[in-house]
């Protein structure tokens, strides 16, 4: 009797605007607009590491988008390099980051940032920014 392998599910690309907050597990291909850095710390100037907190820690607020709308994506370390102005790249199994009621795209450790391969351009939609809606935490009683 064969043994039934689970099959590899293809990914399901999804647009910018059709995030929401407080979902996870996207795949999308986004143009970046513009990557302004926001954090530069540690990794010192040649000398040995001196104890754990000499890790270098990077990030940069990136404009990314398709033809849907634009959304600020947070990269962090490695992934700040991958963030050129005009290239194309697929982020998968990002998360949608809460910051001051606004919505940002993040890929933690358990996704990844790769510079698309086979260049397609995208025109982007600058006047649909996702990450200027202010949204409102809501308690709802049950």
């Amino acid at each position: 009797m064969a043994e039934a392998t689970p099959a590899l599910r293809k990914p399901v690309f999804t647009k910018v605007n059709e995030l929401r907050p407080g979902t996870n597990g996207h795949s999308l291909n986004v143009k970046v607009v513009s990557s302004k850095m926001v954090m530069q710390r540690g990794g010192g100037g040649g000398g040995r590491p001196n104890g754990p907190q000499a890790r270098q820690m990077r990030i940069a607020e990136c404009l990314v988008g398709d033809e849907t709308g634009i959304i600020i994506f947070t990269a962090r370390n490695d992934q700040v390099d991958l963030m050129k102005e005009g290239k194309i790249v697929t982020l998968r199994n990002a998360k949608i980051d809460m910051y001051k009621g606004s919505m940002r795209l993040a890929v933690d450790r358990w996704g990844r940032v790769e510079v698309a391969e086979e260049p397609t351009d995208i025109t982007v939609k600058e006047d649909n920014n996702l990450s200027l809606i202010e949204y409102e935490l809501v308690n709802v009683e049950a």
